[in-house]
């Protein structure tokens, strides 16, 4: 029986090789819709861990306060939100004092979405930076934070509303090429401040858009230089294994303070790196659904092409079934072979849609230092599907030429 099956499946890659061309178009559908599948989980992939590794520098023991309701949404925020009383430095200390199972509150303050400013030496300038007046603690409490020149804001900075800053990795070389930034002076939309230290680039982003414009200075200083700055918000830092009742402690709190009636909606938002990771997962899932419809539909147009061609192959061959069948060949043995013939046909459409995809992520990689890769299972499942492609509509003509007659099938020109 292996003998047989062997010898079939010689005899559909003869027939390949015969009919390249043809066999090239059939496939078509097959490699495409292989691709989407393979590529778009690879990219799934490679985004999961990138969101992962951000999430890390985060801090994964840590949660976001807001008074914006966050996560992803599209347009501006409702009148509602707009509306809503900002968070305070008060209600940091708050906090800290009622809830047992806060290990740090950090507080920074930022101007509004709209204010684009610019820190600028003579050797250069950055613009659109990620501005912030933040505490002596933001260090400790985002893990993305670490200081690798210099030293980071302390509290007397604060304090004494010192006109300190701190760079961010990327920021530094612009403004000052080829020099160390530490004891220098920048402006900041026309304010002088003196360089004490660059922070770390963040790790786990990838592409143009991984570039560290963080620039820092003393929470005080930020609130003396714009006095009409207003979007405070807060990062807070659990106990180990204590994030979901530190969470729970600091709505208690805040729904207090901000005077939230009994079972009234919040007016903030906190946000732990789990429920960001549980979103994004879910937002994939509708893509990966997508693009499966997608996948479906290419791979029908494949299937159709390849039991059409079979269709006329079994047309052009009907003297050889006829041979065949005279001298002593089964109908199993005709269906096994034309089935064969199909699935090699498909199944060489999975093989070039892998070969295509891992190439093209390679390049990605290369390109944009991005870790994603093709996962094994999905490999395995487009070659697969590919296969089964190539069985579920090579059935039809399969079993056409194995019930012809041999007779007739011998008289055929």
């Amino acid at each position: 029986m292996a003998q047989a099956y062997g010898e079939n499946l010689k005899q559909a890659l003869d027939t390949l090789r015969a009919h390249k061309m043809r066999s090239a178009l059939t496939v078509f559908g097959v490699v495409l819709g292989v691709s989407v599948i393979m590529l778009v989980a690879a990219l799934i992939t490679g985004f999961d861990e990138t969101i992962q590794e951000n999430i890390k520098q985060f801090g994964a023991d840590t949660a976001f306060i807001s008074k914006w309701d966050q996560g992803f949404h599209g347009g501006d925020p409702p009148m509602e939100e707009r509306q809503r009383k900002p968070l305070t430095l008060e209600d940091s200390q708050a906090l800290m004092a009622g809830c047992p199972a806060l290990k740090n509150v950090t507080t920074f303050l930022q101007t509004g979405w709209m204010q684009v400013h610019t820190v600028r030496t003579k050797a250069g300038a950055v613009s659109a930076i990620d501005f912030r007046g933040v505490q002596a603690n933001f260090g400790q409490v985002y893990a993305n934070a670490a200081t690798i020149s210099g030293r980071f804001i302390s509290e007397g900075d604060d304090l004494h509303r010192e006109k300190v800053v701190m760079l961010g990795e990327n920021v530094a070389p612009v403004l000052f090429p080829g020099h160390d930034a530490v004891g220098k002076d920048v402006m900041i939309d026309g304010a002088d401040f003196r360089v004490i230290g660059v922070v770390e680039k963040p790790k786990g982003g990838f592409g143009m858009g991984d570039e560290d414009r963080r620039v820092l200075i003393p929470f005080n200083t930020f609130k003396k230089t714009y006095p009409a700055a207003d979007e405070i918000n807060m990062r807070v830092q659990a106990n180990p294994g204590m994030l979901d009742q530190a969470v729970d402690q600091a709505e208690e709190v805040l729904r207090r303070r901000r005077n939230v009636p009994y079972n009234g909606k919040d007016n903030f938002s906190i946000r732990t790196a789990a429920q960001e990771v549980e979103e994004f997962h879910n937002i994939m899932m509708m893509v990966y659904v997508a693009t499966l419809v997608l996948s479906a539909i290419g791979l029908l147009i494949g299937g159709v092409g390849v039991m059409n061609i079979m269709l006329v192959s079994v047309t052009e061959r009907t003297r050889e079934i006829g041979v065949r069948k005279a001298i002593g060949a089964k109908r199993s043995d005709i269906t096994w072979q034309f089935l064969l013939e199909a699935m090699t046909l498909t199944a060489s459409g999975g093989v070039i849609a892998l070969v295509l995809v891992n190439g093209l992520v390679l390049l990605i990689r290369l390109t944009l230092q991005w870790r994603g890769a093709v996962p094994i299972w999905a490999a395995t499942a487009g070659v697969v599907v590919s296969v089964s492609v190539g069985l579920i509509f090579g059935v039809w003509p399969a079993m056409k030429a194995a019930k012809l007659d041999p007779v007739e099938a011998l008289r055929y020109e």
